[in-house]
């Protein structure tokens, strides 16, 4: 539900006044001073109790990973090394160093996508564990896609009978490419980059950066398999919709998680993993060899787990990839 939020400028930014928010008690107890958007943009605050009452908005930045991560160390050397709040949020509607997994470019058209970072402390996570935070945010992007294609709760598209009567896109179609891209079918429309910090046996931070293509209808054509909400369920999306519905839904899924549910993550995160039971061809990175093996799942490492011919066989990410 869309918000009205009163707005005063300081020093060319925009902030939202306690005034415009104290009826959420609650948040003002949590954030003693102010919800800051950079840029001077809107904003709506989520339905959420603690992702996204922080939240930074820029025009464009090189990553938001990497500002957010800026951010956090820099308010570690300051007297007080203070930390953000958890659920603190950083988006951008443009990129100019956009990253991907081990070091690739995620390129995005100026405000046509979802680029956006969230910060979380999930301290009570083990390193051992880490992968089930990936796992809990890939099916979080995936509750997303599904909500749209049930139309339970976005609007802002328009032809949505030519996208329900010719596009002919269900949840099912809507998988989750190992480690944690995701996929409409066989094109990617979504990627997922959590930086951890650690310290100890435990996690100490987690960055957690979304790209999701959301009305990009021309790619690259180095990028062949590359598809966008817009392309492939028709439509024009309100990419604030997007962006609040998501929040919620990580949310959900990072509570789930913390409340100790990982066998159920595991099991519903394999149930969506893309190619699964089905004979498919790999290539060996380091030798650029093929095999042709069956995805069974991962194991508590993350670790894709392929039964080929011979044996079931575990590999990391990058390790092997999948001939589309």
């Amino acid at each position: 539900m869309k918000r009205s939020v009163l707005k005063f400028s300081f020093k060319g930014k925009a902030f939202v006044s306690k005034n415009a928010i104290q009826y959420h008690k609650y948040l003002c107890d949590a954030i003693p001073y102010f919800v800051k958007i950079a840029d001077g943009k809107s904003f709506c605050m989520s339905n959420t109790l603690f992702i996204g009452k922080v939240y930074y908005r820029f025009d464009e930045l090189p990553s938001t990973n990497d500002w957010a991560a800026e951010f956090i160390a820099s308010r570690q050397k300051e007297a007080a090394k203070t930390r953000p709040p958890e659920g603190m949020v950083v988006r951008a509607a443009n990129q100019t160093a956009g990253k991907g997994q081990l070091g690739s470019l995620w390129l995005s058209p100026q405000g046509e996508n979802l680029l956006i970072s969230i910060v979380l402390y999930p301290s009570w996570l083990a390193v051992s564990d880490q992968f089930y935070l990936s796992m809990s945010v890939a099916l979080a992007l995936r509750d997303v896609i599904v909500r749209i294609i049930k139309a339970e709760d976005l609007h802002g598209w328009t032809e949505q009978d030519e996208r329900s009567s010719k596009l002919q896109v269900t949840p099912s179609r809507i998988k989750i490419k190992w480690p944690n891209d995701l996929y409409i079918g066989d094109r990617k429309t979504a990627g997922i980059l959590i930086q951890n910090t650690i310290a100890g046996s435990g996690l100490q931070s987690s960055i957690v950066g979304i790209g999701l293509n959301v009305n990009q209808l021309n790619f690259p054509p180095d990028l062949p398999n590359a598809t966008s909400l817009a392309r492939s369920l028709g439509g024009t999306y309100e990419i604030d919709d997007i962006a609040d519905r998501l929040l919620e839904c990580l949310e959900h899924r990072y509570l789930h998680l913390k409340s100790g549910e990982k066998k159920a993550i595991k099991a519903e995160y394999e149930a969506h993993l893309w190619r699964r039971g089905t004979t498919t061809t790999f290539i060996r990175q380091a030798t650029g060899a093929t095999f042709e093996g069956t995805i069974q799942g991962v194991n508590e490492r993350g670790e894709l787990l392929v039964q080929t011919d011979t044996e079931m066989a575990t590999f990391e990410v990058k390790e092997v990839s999948v001939v589309v």
